[in-house]
């Protein structure tokens, strides 16, 4: 989890947390996403147009791969401009945990905290950014103030429990539950 104390936060600063925190290349037999590079999957890589050896992919590459689908792809530039540490947290959640199941988690964390919807109407909690859920950010933040996204922010750290419930169905995935 990242938070920082002064907004805006940027892509960049989440980005160089993540690779630098990150061993370059690792193919470790729990790791179901096999190779990875800068914990970039071989499927990811492929997949935005790298072809080469994994051990191979160049930090630059990495940050591009980050930038476009675990940051602009899933709309996360957007929500930084209304709440900083909220889109922090889902790019956290969406590198190891898919940007879908990011963006879920706040959904039910926002369903979750509109007083039976009274402050604004429930969501689909359908992984997806879109108008109605910018709607209902805003209404969080229109109704408990700015001050307060620290609680949203808790409440979608909260459903990453998930981490820890994988680990528990699947013992080999505590390798990966600390970092």
């Amino acid at each position: 989890m990242f938070i920082f104390d002064s907004p805006p936060i940027d892509a960049d600063t989440l980005i160089d947390a993540v690779i630098d925190c990150e061993a370059r290349y690792v193919n470790h037999p729990a790791d179901r996403g096999g190779p990875t590079c800068w914990r970039i999957t071989e499927a990811v890589a492929r997949g935005q147009g790298y072809h080469g050896d994994m051990r191979k992919l160049r930090r630059t590459a990495a940050i591009a791969i980050y930038r476009q689908i675990c940051w602009l792809r899933p709309g996360f530039d957007k929500i930084a401009l209304r709440a900083p540490q909220i889109a922090a947290e889902l790019f956290d959640t969406g590198v190891n945990m898919g940007t879908g199941s990011a963006v879920g988690f706040l959904q039910r964390a926002l369903n979750s905290l509109n007083r039976t919807a009274r402050d604004y109407p429930d969501i689909a909690v359908d992984r997806d950014i879109d108008p109605r859920m910018f709607a209902a950010l805003d209404g969080f933040l229109k109704a408990r103030g700015e001050g307060d996204e620290t609680v949203l922010l808790r409440t979608t750290e909260a459903l990453g429990g998930r981490y820890i419930a994988l680990a528990e169905c699947r013992p080999s995935q505590e390798a990966f539950l600390f970092g």
